[in-house]
């Protein structure tokens, strides 16, 4: 067969015929067309609502509520010092964006906090969102540069 757009076919087997509901007897799928007998669902215009149990009570009404969630709760994605220390090398610039590449962050609409657990013996240049108090003194103490990534109303609409 020749190539080129107009002999395009879908792989066999990939494809099949619609099923013609309601069309007599012979067809297998006439009478009832599927939807079994009388009840509510066999009638035209039927359309459940959301979570709806047939008249029992819904699974939402039967379980406990209780508390609340803040929608607005500042999340931050975590990574340790110690973790810095193993992948990287002294002097490498370290930000959210290369992180991810190393595979050590999920790439995500959350800011970057820097932990202060681990120890750090190389000067690393690191820049994220936040830095723990004691991440800060490590990397300072190491002889590395930290660099505090701020938000303003223009990036945040950019992500």
């Amino acid at each position: 067969m020749a190539l080129g757009l107009n002999n395009l076919r879908p792989a066999a087997g990939s494809t099949h015929k619609k099923k013609r509901v309601g069309r007599g007897p012979g067809s297998g799928l006439g009478k009832t067309a599927g939807r079994g007998h009388k009840g509510q669902k066999s009638r035209s215009g039927y359309s459940s609502k959301i979570g709806f149990e047939g008249g029992q009570m819904p699974l939402q009404r039967r379980l406990p509520k209780r508390g609340f969630t803040n929608i607005f709760k500042k999340k931050w994605i975590e990574i340790s010092l110690g973790k810095i220390e193993e992948n990287f090398n002294s002097g490498d610039e370290i930000t959210p964006e290369v992180l991810h590449e190393r595979g050590l962050i999920k790439k995500a609409k959350h800011d970057l906090v820097i932990l202060g657990t681990g120890e750090v013996s190389k000067a690393l240049k690191i820049s994220a969102h936040r830095f723990t108090k004691t991440a800060r003194e490590k990397i300072e103490n190491a002889g590395g540069t930290i660099k505090e990534i701020t938000k303003t109303k223009e990036t945040e609409a950019a992500s």
